[in-house]
């Protein structure tokens, strides 16, 4: 069994999805500690040697606030969604330059039945998306590398939104075109509940930041980032 996340986890989130509000998340705020937040930051934690050996760069930080972990609960200031709480839990590995620039991430997802580790840049912004796109046009065969190979494509799904024509500017017969079309540049590779609570999880998390490290080290290139 896992050193970390249990059966006992995805049950919880399965009942807060059934009670998403405040008094039951209050009365529940053990089970919450003991199940999700202390079980993450202690997979953070032990990522942390990994991750330092994967890119020295990179953070994953168990700091309780502000750290690697999300808060659960949500922003709904701007939402149709005024549930309080996230029925998933997260954690975002960040570059250590991420304060005040929305460098490229490894991410981690628990959600019953949608969990899944990867990492890339979500709706960057559009200065960032023009660099990124510009630096795909002039640098394919650093992306191919990358993004096709063997251990990449067998492991990792690409994800996100496109564009439905090139952007203006493109050459729209670049060999690169249907990823300079992309509004995200991330990737992932799921897990069952089953994974996420057996003894291979953790291994199989760092297997998967390896696999998409070159591609965060090649949006990192773009951003003129190190990696």
């Amino acid at each position: 069994m896992s050193e970390y996340f249990t059966a006992a986890s995805f049950k919880y989130l399965g009942d807060l999805a059934r009670n998403n509000n405040r008094d039951w998340f209050l009365a529940n705020k053990p089970r919450y500690e003991a199940q999700i937040r202390t079980p993450f930051l202690n997979l953070l934690g032990d990522l942390q040697a990994p991750l330092a050996r994967i890119s020295p760069h990179y953070r994953a930080d168990v700091r309780g606030q502000g750290g690697s972990l999300f808060r659960q609960h949500r922003d709904t200031r701007f939402s149709n969604d005024k549930t309080p709480y996230k029925t998933w839990t997260g954690a975002r590995l960040f570059h250590e330059r991420s304060k005040g620039i929305a460098a490229p991430v490894f991410y981690l997802h628990i959600q019953p039945g949608a969990c899944f580790v990867g990492g890339g840049l979500w709706h960057p912004e559009a200065d960032t998306l023009k660099k990124i796109r510009e630096f795909l046009a002039d640098n394919p065969a650093a992306w191919k590398k990358a993004t096709q190979s063997k251990a990449f494509r067998d492991h990792l799904e690409p994800g996100g939104e496109s564009l439905s024509r090139p952007p203006r500017g493109f050459d729209p017969n670049h060999e690169l075109i249907e990823d300079i079309k992309r509004k995200d540049f991330v990737a992932s590779a799921s897990f069952t509940d089953a994974e996420v609570i057996s003894a291979e999880f953790k291994p199989r998390v760092v297997d998967t930041l390896k696999r998409v490290a070159p591609m965060i080290d090649y949006l990192c290139a773009a951003m003129g980032l190190d990696f």
